[in-house]
């Protein structure tokens, strides 16, 4: 009977991890495509978590890239004012959640192509629920934003959002996601 105890045990352990490693990766559906997104939980651990618990809440569905600059990153994840239903053209890039902001989780991971970044206001504690993926390498936001992941396929559907002003990226009539899954 033990022996039946212990491996009860084992199996229900290998199930959560099984449930934890499930959930290393996002999809953004975007109207181009999926962006597949792989999650560095050991880099920025509360950054991830923030993340997921938005994407399984459904916040960031329908939610506008909203400053997007050609060759340099776009922005979206204003979950109070970006949403299409919704839009705030005026408003959008100053709403998060109503949750708490983050503490900064600043990491060694370098601001490339394909990088998934919190955004945040000029206190590096204000990060909440917005962020941005780099078109390019932008080596000045090393160390100074918490990179939470990487785009490992898809990014020729980031590089199609629609782009916006020079300068200000503001964007005029702007994609959204569509829905975020996890895997």
């Amino acid at each position: 009977m033990k022996i039946f105890h212990i491996l009860l045990l084992i199996t229900a352990i290998l199930n959560s991890n099984k449930g934890l490693a499930m959930e290393n990766k996002i999809i953004i559906k975007l109207k181009y495509g999926d962006v597949e997104i792989e999650l560095f939980h050991e880099d920025a651990p509360k950054h991830v978590d923030r993340v997921l618990k938005l994407a399984k809440e459904g916040k960031y569905d329908g939610v506008v890239f909203h400053r997007v600059i050609e060759g340099f990153m776009a922005q979206t994840g204003d979950i109070k004012f970006g949403n299409i239903n919704d839009f705030n053209q005026r408003m959008v890039g100053t709403g998060s959640s109503e949750l708490p902001d983050l503490k900064a989780e600043f990491n060694n991971i370098p601001h490339e192509r394909g990088t998934v970044s919190m955004a945040r206001s000029a206190n590096p504690d204000s990060a909440n629920s917005q962020f941005f993926i780099c078109f390019k390498s932008a080596p000045h936001l090393d160390r100074q934003y918490t990179v939470f992941g990487k785009v490992i396929s898809g990014m020729e559907f980031v590089d199609q959002i629609k782009k916006g002003e020079p300068g200000s990226g503001s964007v005029d009539k702007p994609d959204y996601i569509e829905k975020i899954e996890i895997k």
